[in-house]
């Protein structure tokens, strides 16, 4: 890790402006493809079917987002029962239980599913692993809306949670059991590879999807933290609370060293953070728009005179369709 800056005098001022701060920007960052994909659904469907659209939970774990989209017209409700039977509605990118939609097509709402696709992929390998009568071990983490989306998809009683190293040792299932994982597409990809190499140990015989399930985006993310965060003194991971791919963009400068905090806005920054601070290192989460990063840029410049850096370690092209209702 570098040295951090020191003034003459050993006590480091971060509103001085005359010090600088070298901020390495790690890339890629912000929108992903899917987060891209359904903010536009909301977008279009507003603009075919007029406000108000409904949409079953956030869009997106991003605040700023979500309250653009209210100004547009977009009514945010947890649970169908809260949807009039005459309004559009949209299912967030984080995808459904099997339940909504069946329940959506029984009141005959008019609904649009904005799941990312690579969560739909995992849906359809739980559903391939069901008709060959095994039964899923599914990682992730208990109550986020991607778990309580992919676990919908299966019957009740074929599918059991796991979320650490201790839960596998907890399993009552022997290897003559017809076993096969999945897991959350936003997790950590080191703390899953760990989980899986566990699972594989105590069950030799289990059956394993046919490609990662953790997306492109989250592990481009990871990767590019671990670039910035040993040569950082500190890092800023711009994200919600309840955003799973920023925490662990937090999680994983921690775990080389660098402390990390996790803001939404560049109001939440505070000065004294920057004090001893001479390199800064600065992402986002897949959910958080690229205009937040530059608010951030901006607020730091109130305070320092900021040397921008781009790290960059992948570049990122995936797009994905619209469905096809918005677009005929």
């Amino acid at each position: 890790m570098n040295a951090p800056f020191q003034s003459p005098d050993d006590r480091p001022q971060s509103s001085d402006p005359r010090l600088p701060l070298k901020l390495l920007i790690a890339a890629p960052r912000g929108f992903c493809a899917g987060v891209d994909r359904a903010i536009e659904i909301v977008e279009r469907a507003l603009e075919k079917y007029g406000p108000p659209v409904y949409v079953r939970h956030e869009i997106v774990h991003n605040r700023y987002v979500v309250d653009t989209l209210k100004t547009k017209g977009a009514i945010f409700v947890e649970e169908l029962d809260e949807v009039p039977d005459d309004a559009p509605v949209v299912f967030s990118a984080h995808g459904v239980p099997k339940s909504v939609p069946a329940e959506a097509q029984r009141r005959k709402l008019l609904y649009v599913d904005a799941t990312c696709p690579l969560v739909s992929k995992v849906h359809r390998q739980a559903e391939r692993q069901i008709e060959k009568g095994q039964h899923i071990l599914f990682i992730g983490h208990a109550g986020h809306p991607e778990v309580i989306g992919t676990m919908g998809q299966v019957p009740e009683g074929r599918i059991t949670l796991v979320e650490t190293i201790a839960d596998v040792e907890a399993l009552p299932f022997t290897d003559e059991d017809n076993l096969s994982f999945l897991s959350q597409t936003t997790l950590s990809v080191d703390d899953t590879a760990d989980i899986i190499a566990a699972l594989q140990s105590r069950y030799p015989h289990i059956v394993a999807p046919k490609a990662e399930d953790i997306c492109y985006a989250t592990s481009n993310r990871q990767a590019a933290v671990k670039q910035i965060a040993p040569a950082s003194d500190l890092v800023l991971v711009i994200g919600a609370p309840n955003s799973s791919n920023s925490l662990r963009l937090v999680e994983v400068s921690e775990r080389l060293g660098t402390d990390a905090k996790l803001i939404q806005r560049a109001d939440e920054i505070q000065p004294e953070w920057l004090e001893g601070v001479g390199t800064l290192g600065l992402t986002a989460g897949a959910s958080a728009p690229e205009k937040l990063v530059r608010e951030v840029v901006d607020r730091l410049s109130d305070w320092r005179l900021v040397d921008e850096q781009p790290i960059v370690s992948a570049e990122e092209n995936m797009v994905f369709k619209l469905p096809r209702q918005l677009t005929e």
